[in-house]
């Protein structure tokens, strides 16, 4: 597969870079998008022919830019995922409203530019695949989450859109939940450390998931795929 291609925004380090490694160690060339310069340029060290780009994804502009950069010396995806996330955790009394357009801006509205700047390329082909991650505020609303999960649920909603465009047009998109508090150090710093293993849900087994989900055969493509500890409540 070393002809083939996978962009990835919000490349941090859990997921984003589980999945760079997981496409990268597969032969896929990885194009990593994220806002932190020296965590890009250390992955982008470790990965053959990988390429990063340092920016916020609340720049459109940028995104643009950057789409077509990547088009113009790279060539067309294969695999787009879409993983940047911004969130905001306080009562809808408490925070400050911009944050909801600032959230919708880097979960919903750039997964619109990057559709628009890379699909019809794919389309014109034939086939590719656009995996978008999500988790349970795409589903539901909780206290605190009132910022957020409009902007979650109206991720997974697009995403359904997509699928029903580009899915006739050979180009599968799905959206995967993933149900669990992700095990980076991060995470287990507000959840208690002492936690069990079986709490957490492991970046590189979500990899392996989402590189599995845009690899499904064409009969029988999947669009909500849910991923959750053995020992989740749900």
């Amino acid at each position: 597969m070393k002809d083939k291609l996978c962009v990835i925004t919000g490349v941090g380090d859990g997921t984003g870079a589980s999945v760079a490694r997981r496409f990268a160690w597969d032969g896929y060339r990885v194009v990593l998008l994220a806002r932190n310069t020296q965590r890009l340029s250390e992955l982008e060290k470790e990965l053959p022919d990988a390429r990063s780009f340092a920016f916020d994804l609340e720049d459109l502009d940028q995104l643009v830019r950057v789409c077509r950069q990547i088009k113009d010396e790279m060539g067309t995806p294969d695999v787009i995922v879409h993983n940047a996330v911004r969130a905001t955790f306080k009562s809808f009394m408490e925070a400050d409203p911009e944050e909801l357009e600032r959230n919708f801006r880097v979960n919903t509205t750039s997964l619109l530019y990057l559709a628009r700047e890379l699909t019809p390329a794919m389309v014109e082909r034939g086939s590719g695949s656009i995996i978008v991650t999500g988790n349970t505020a795409a589903l539901r609303g909780v206290p605190n989450f009132a910022l957020f999960a409009p902007t979650k649920a109206a991720q997974r909603i697009f995403a359904q859109s997509l699928a029903r465009e580009l899915g006739p047009k050979g180009i599968h998109v799905a959206y995967v939940v993933i149900d669990a508090a992700i095990d980076t150090p991060w995470t287990r710093i507000p959840f208690n450390p002492d936690e069990p293993e079986e709490f957490f849900s492991k970046p590189d087994a979500i990899a392996e998931e989402v590189f599995h989900t845009a690899h499904q055969y064409r009969s029988t493509w999947s669009f909500d795929v849910e991923l959750r500890p053995f020992g989740e409540k749900w």
